[in-house]
C-alpha cells in the first residue's frame, strides 16, 4: 500500500512537473516566456536545422514518439507469454517491475529531449561562433570601408580645393591683367599721341581720351599701388598732350575763320554784307568745333584739365570774336551817330536796337560752338555794350532839354528793358546792365536838369506884361471865341476844347495809370478861355509838363521829392503872379486868377498815382537849452551820488529829439486854395458891404471903449446912440452906400467869376458865402440897432432892409443860384453866417473843373467870431472818388 501510495505521489509529482514544463511556453501567464527576439532566433535556428519546423513541432514529435514507445512496451508486455500473474504477489512483483520499467523508461523521453537540447545547444554555440566570426568580418569590413571612405573624401576635398584654388588663381590672374591694363597702356597711348599723323578729328581720339580718363581715375582711386604716382604723371602728361592737341585744333579753326573775315576784300563790303560774313564764316566752322567742345563738356567732372581747356577755348573764341566785332560795332555806332546827328532820341533808339541784335546774334553763335554757359560771354558782350555806353554817355550828359531826356529815358526803360530784355533775359543780360547804367545816367541828368529847371523857369520866373494881362487876355479870347462861334466855327466850344482843358501831360499820366486814354470828359456849363491849355500861367503849364515827364522817367522816391519842390515853387510863383495882378488891376482879379490856377493844378496832379508826401527828419535841440539852464541852476549837485545828480539829469533831459515831419504837396495846394478862397470871399464881401462892415467894426470898438471907461455914461444903453458917427442919418447913408455898391459892383464881380471860373457850380459855391455874409451884415446891423436903444423913429430914418429885402435885391442883379451836380471827389467846406444871422444848412454842389479828377466844393455856415463876418472857407478836405 505504501508502495502504491508512493507511486501515486510520484506519478502526481511527475504530472505536476510535466504540467509545469508545459506552462513554460504558454502564451498567457507562461512560467518562462520567451521574448519576441528569442522566439525569432529559435525559429531561425529551427528553419535552418529542420527545414522550417518550429519549436512547437519538435515538441509534438517528441511526445508522439514517447507515446508510441509506451504503446510498443504494453504490446510487448501483453504479448509476452512469460508474464503469468497468479497471485497478488506476482501482480505486485509484476507491477513493480513494470513500474520500475516505466520509471526507467519514463526519463528516456526527457533524456532524449535533453540530448536534443544539448545537440541544439552545440549547434547554437557553433552558430554563435560563426556569428562572432561574421561580426568580426563585418567589423573589419566596416573599418576598411571607413578607411576607404575617408580616403575618398579626402581625395574629393583635395580635388575641390584644387578647383577652388584654380578658380581663385584665375580670378587673381584676371584681376592682375585688368589692373595691369591701366599700367601697360601708358606707353602705347603716349606713342599714338606723339604720332604726327594722328589728328583730333580721328575717330579713335575719343577712345584714347576715355582710356586716359579711366587710367587717371584708377590711379587716383588706388594711390597705394606700386608706381601708381609715376604712372599717374605719365597719364597726366598724355592728357596734357591731348588737351593741347584739341586746343590747337580749335585755335586753328577759329583763326582761319577770323583770317577769312578780316581779309581786305571782306572788309571793303557793305555793313550788312560784312555782318553777314562775320557770322557766316564762324557758323560754317561750328560743326568741327562743336564735336570737340561736346567731348570736352562731357568730361568736365572728370578732371580739372578739361575745365581749364574749356575756359581757354571760351576765351580764345571770344577773343577772336572781339577782334572782329569790337571795331565793327564801334564803327557801326559811329555811323549811326553821323546818320542821326542832332537827333539824340533816334540815335539812342537805333544804337540800342543795333546792340540788341548784336547781343542776340553773339549769344546764338556762342551756343552753336558750346553747350555750357560761360561768364566770359557776359563779360565779352558787356565789353561790346560798353562801346555803346561810351558813345552815348557824352551825348546824354550834354543834353539840357527835359523832353529829350524824358524820351530817351522812355526808350531805355520801356522799349529796351521792358520789351526786349524781359523777353530775352539770358541773351541780353549784358545789354541790360549797360542800358541800366545809361538809364541811371539819364535819370541823374533828368534830376539835375529838373532841379535847375524848377529853380530857373518856375521859382525865378519873371512874368512878362502879357503873362499878367488879366482879365484882358481872357476877355480877348472870349471875344475871339464868340466871333468864331458866330461864323459857324465851333472848334472852341466847350465840348471841343476839352482836349485843351486837360493838358497833354495829364492825359499821358492818366494813360499810364489807367491803361486807357482819356476818351471821355465831364461836361461843363461854361467855356472859359482860362481853361485852354495855352492860356494857363506859364509856370503852371511848365510844372505839369515837367511832372508828367518825370513821372515815367525817374524812381518814385526821387519823383516824390521833385514833385514836392515843383508844386511848392509853382504855388509860390502863382501866388506872386496873383499879387502882381492884384496890384495892377484889383485884389479880386488876383484872387480869382490864383483860385483858377490852383484848381487846375490840383486837378492835373490827380492822375499821378504816387504819394506826394515827403518825410523830413530833423533834430530838435529845444530841450538842450532848458537842460543846460537847469544844470547851471544845480551846480551844487554835479557830483551828487544819488538820483539827483545834475550831470546825469542833463545827459538824460538834454538829448536832442529826432523829429519826423511829413510834407504833403497835395495838402499844400489845398491849403493855399483854402486861404485864397477865404481872402476872395472876404474881399468880395467888403466890396459889396464895406461901409456896413466898417461901421460895425467902429461900433464894436466904441462899445468896448465905453464899457471899459471909468466915468459913467449919461444913460444906460445910449452910448452908441449918442455917438456922432452912429446917428440915424449917418447909418442911413452907410446903408444906401452899401446898396449902391451892391447894385454897381455885384454885376462886375459876377462877370469876373464867370470869366475866370466859367462854371456855374463853382461860381455858385464861391458866391454862396459872399451872399450869406452880405445878408449877415444887414441882419447884424439890424440887431445892433435894436439892442442899443434906437427908437422906432430912428429905425425908420435908418431904413435898414430886412434879410428878405436884401435877398430880393441880390436876386434882382440876376445872380445865378442853381448848380449842376456831377461826380464828387474833393470838398471845400466854407462857413459864412454870423451868430445873429439866419442860419441855413450847408449846400453841397458837385462841379467838374478840368480833366483828371472830380471836384466837390462844399460850403457851410459858421458862427461869426466877436461880431465879425466869416469871410472864407474853413476846411479843405480830400476824398477819393468812386471811380478811383
Amino acid at each position: 500500500m505504501d508502495d502504491v501510495a508512493t507511486l501515486k505521489s510520484e506519478n502526481a509529482n511527475q504530472r505536476r512537473i510535466q504540467a509545469r514544463l508545459l506552462q513554460w511556453e504558454q502564451k498567457d501567464n507562461g512560467l518562462a516566456p520567451l521574448s519576441a527576439a528569442q522566439n525569432e532566433f529559435i525559429n531561425q535556428l529551427a528553419e535552418s536545422l529542420g527545414g522550417g519546423a518550429g519549436t512547437g513541432g519538435g515538441g509534438s514529435a517528441v511526445v508522439m514518439q514517447t507515446n508510441f514507445e509506451l504503446k510498443t512496451s504494453l504490446d510487448d508486455f501483453k504479448s509476452s507469454s512469460n508474464a503469468a500473474i497468479d497471485s497478488t504477489q506476482d501482480f505486485l512483483s509484476w507491477y513493480n517491475s513494470i513500474d520500475s520499467e516505466i520509471l526507467e523508461h519514463f526519463d528516456d523521453v526527457y533524456l532524449d529531449y535533453y540530448e536534443q537540447l544539448r545537440a541544439r545547444s552545440a549547434e547554437c554555440d557553433n552558430l554563435l561562433g560563426e556569428i562572432d566570426v561574421s561580426l568580426e568580418s563585418l567589423k573589419k569590413l566596416t573599418n576598411e570601408y571607413n578607411f576607404v571612405s575617408e580616403k575618398t573624401s579626402s581625395l574629393h576635398q583635395a580635388s575641390e580645393n584644387l578647383l577652388q584654388d584654380q578658380t581663385r588663381l584665375n580670378e587673381i590672374g584676371e584681376d592682375i591683367r585688368k589692373r595691369l591694363k591701366y599700367f601697360t597702356q601708358a606707353e602705347s597711348i603716349s606713342q599714338r599721341l606723339q604720332n604726327p599723323t594722328f589728328s583730333v578729328s580721328n575717330d579713335t581720339f575719343v577712345d584714347i581720351l576715355n582710356t586716359i580718363d579711366d587710367c587717371l581715375e584708377y590711379m587716383r582711386a588706388n594711390p597705394t599701388f606700386s608706381e601708381a604716382s609715376a604712372y599717374g604723371i605719365k597719364y597726366r602728361n598724355c592728357l596734357s598732350k591731348a588737351t593741347q592737341m584739341m586746343k590747337n585744333y580749335v585755335s586753328n579753326v577759329l583763326a582761319n575763320a577770323t583770317a577769312q573775315i578780316l581779309a581786305k576784300d571782306a572788309l571793303e563790303q557793305g555793313s550788312e554784307a560784312a555782318f553777314a560774313l562775320f557770322y557766316g564764316k564762324f557758323q560754317a566752322s561750328a560743326p568741327k568745333v562743336k564735336r570737340i567742345t561736346a567731348t570736352i563738356e562731357e568730361r568736365l567732372e572728370r578732371s580739372v584739365e578739361y575745365e581749364q581747356l574749356l575756359a581757354a577755348l571760351h576765351q580764345q573764341f571770344l577773343a577772336q570774336r572781339a577782334t572782329i566785332m569790337s571795331g565793327a560795332v564801334e564803327q557801326a555806332i559811329r555811323d549811326l551817330g553821323r546818320k542821326h546827328k542832332g537827333d539824340h532820341c533816334a540815335l539812342v533808339r537805333s544804337a540800342c536796337a543795333f546792340m540788341v541784335h548784336v547781343c542776340q546774334d553773339e549769344h546764338r553763335l556762342f551756343y552753336q560752338f558750346f553747350a555750357q554757359p560761360s561768364g566770359q560771354l557776359t563779360a565779352y558782350m558787356e565789353g561790346l555794350c560798353t562801346i555803346l555806353y561810351d558813345t552815348l554817355r557824352p551825348f546824354i550828359i550834354r543834353i539840357d532839354h527835359l523832353e529829350t531826356l524824358a524820351e530817351i529815358c522812355s526808350i531805355l526803360r520801356v522799349e529796351m528793358l521792358d520789351e526786349h530784355v524781359n523777353y530775352n533775359p539770358e541773351s541780353l543780360e549784358a545789354f541790360a546792365k549797360i542800358v541800366y547804367q545809361l538809364l541811371q545816367d539819364v535819370q541823374e541828368r533828368i534830376g539835375f536838369r529838373a532841379q535847375n529847371y524848377l529853380e530857373s523857369d518856375i521859382l525865378n520866373y519873371r512874368p512878362s506884361a502879357g503873362d499878367l494881362a488879366y482879365p484882358e487876355k481872357l476877355e480877348m479870347m472870349e471875344s475871339i471865341a464868340a466871333s468864331l462861334q458866330q461864323d459857324g466855327n465851333s472848334y472852341l466850344r466847350r465840348a471841343d476844347s476839352r482836349s485843351s482843358i486837360a493838358s497833354l501831360a495829364s492825359q499821358e499820366v492818366e494813360q499810364i495809370n489807367s491803361g486807357e486814354g482819356m476818351a471821355k470828359f465831364r461836361g461843363g456849363s461854361g467855356n472859359s478861355p482860362a481853361d485852354l491849355h495855352g492860356m494857363w500861367y506859364p509856370t503852371v503849364r511848365r510844372t505839369l509838363v515837367c511832372l508828367s515827364r518825370l513821372y515815367r522817367c525817374i524812381e518814385r522816391s526821387i519823383f516824390q521829392s521833385l514833385s514836392q519842390q515843383a508844386l511848392a515853387y509853382c504855388i509860390q510863383s502863382v501866388s506872386s503872379a496873383a499879387g502882381q495882378i492884384a496890384q495892377r488891376k484889383s485884389s479880386v482879379d488876383g484872387e480869382l486868377f490864383e483860385i483858377k490856377h490852383l484848381l487846375i493844378l490840383r486837378e492835373q496832379i490827380a492822375p499821378f498815382r504816387v504819394d506826394f508826401t515827403v518825410k523830413e527828419t530833423s533834430l530838435d535841440f529845444s530841450k538842450v537849452k532848458t537842460a543846460a539852464f537847469e544844470l547851471l541852476q544845480k551846480r551844487k549837485q554835479l557830483f551828487a551820488l544819488g538820483s539827483n545828480n545834475a550831470l546825469l539829469e542833463f545827459l538824460l533831459d538834454g538829448t536832442p529829439q529826432v523829429r519826423e515831419q511829413l510834407l504833403d504837396s497835395r495838402k499844400d495846394v489845398d491849403r493855399q486854395l483854402k486861404m485864397v478862397c477865404e481872402a476872395f470871399i472876404k474881399d468880395a464881401t467888403r466890396q459889396l458891404v464895406g461901409p456896413i462892415l466898417n461901421f460895425m467894426e467902429t461900433a464894436q470898438n466904441h462899445l468896448k471903449q465905453t464899457a471899459t471907461a471909468p466915468a459913467p455914461t449919461p444913460q444906460q444903453g445910449m452910448a452908441l446912440r449918442m455917438a456922432a458917427f452912429a446917428a440915424p442919418q449917418q447909418i442911413s447913408s452907410i446903408i444906401q452906400e452899401s446898396i449902391r455898391a451892391i447894385k454897381t459892383k455885384l454885376g462886375p464881380l459876377q462877370r469876373s467869376m464867370q470869366l475866370y471860373l466859367a462854371n456855374k457850380d463853382t461860381e455858385f459855391i464861391l458866391f454862396r458865402p459872399i451872399r450869406n455874409n452880405v445878408l449877415g451884415s444887414f441882419v447884424k446891423l439890424e440887431q445892433l440897432l435894436a439892442t442899443n436903444s434906437y427908437s422906432r423913429d430912428d429905425l425908420t430914418i435908418v431904413s435898414c432892409p430886412s434879410a428878405e429885402q436884401v435877398s430880393v435885391l441880390l436876386s434882382s442883379v440876376n445872380l445865378g443860384q442853381e448848380g449842376v451836380a456831377s461826380a464828387p471827389q474833393r470838398k471845400i467846406s466854407t462857413s459864412s453866417m454870423g451868430s445873429g444871422g439866419t442860419t441855413k444848412p450847408p449846400i453841397e454842389k458837385k462841379v467838374s473843373f478840368d480833366s483828371g479828377a472830380n471836384t466837390v466844393v462844399q460850403i457851410g455856415d459858421e458862427e461869426e467870431s466877436q461880431g465879425g463876418v466869416v469871410d472864407g472857407p474853413a476846411v479843405v478836405q480830400e476824398e477819393e472818388g468812386k471811380g478811383q
